[in-house]
């Protein structure tokens, strides 16, 4: 059953994008896939080095690769660079199984909590490259 319920004008309004420039978004991702997502990523995340391909997929085998050869930092996309303008602004909200109870995080909560565990795991001997798996409970530290 498929069903259409018009977005709320009170929203609409503080939309980032209206429905013409999405219909045309998302006409250049359907007709031009690897120009659309190469400009969307040099437009909203920072690179230290640029790829080499933008996609490449083989469904026969599951073989599905993205940004070939290029390198980030997760953390400095997520987190560091909104530290300027938004430090005090929240970043995430995490909610328990009983809904009244909530947890907001700033992005300077977030960013001291990121470098308290990741100065732990160096002190612990973890370098570039090696895999850590950590198992938490559903909590907003997770």
């Amino acid at each position: 059953m498929s069903a259409l319920y018009p977005v709320p004008t009170e929203i609409a309004n503080v939309a980032h994008i209206d429905a013409a420039l999405y219909q045309k978004m998302y006409a250049e991702s359907i007709e031009n896939p690897d120009a659309f997502w190469s400009a969307q990523a040099s437009a909203f995340l920072s690179w230290y080095s640029l790829w080499d391909e933008v996609s490449s997929a083989t469904f026969e085998t599951g073989h599905v690769s993205w940004f070939r050869n290029a390198t980030l930092n997760v953390c400095v996309n997520c987190v560091d660079r909104h530290l300027p303008d938004r430090a005090n602004q929240t970043a995430l909200i995490w909610e328990g199984d009983d809904p009244s109870v909530e947890k907001r995080v700033t992005f300077k909560e977030l960013h001291d909590e990121v470098c308290r565990l990741a100065n732990a795991l160096t002190e612990r001997g973890v370098t570039k490259g090696d895999r850590v798996c950590i198992y938490m409970p559903m909590i907003p530290e997770a």
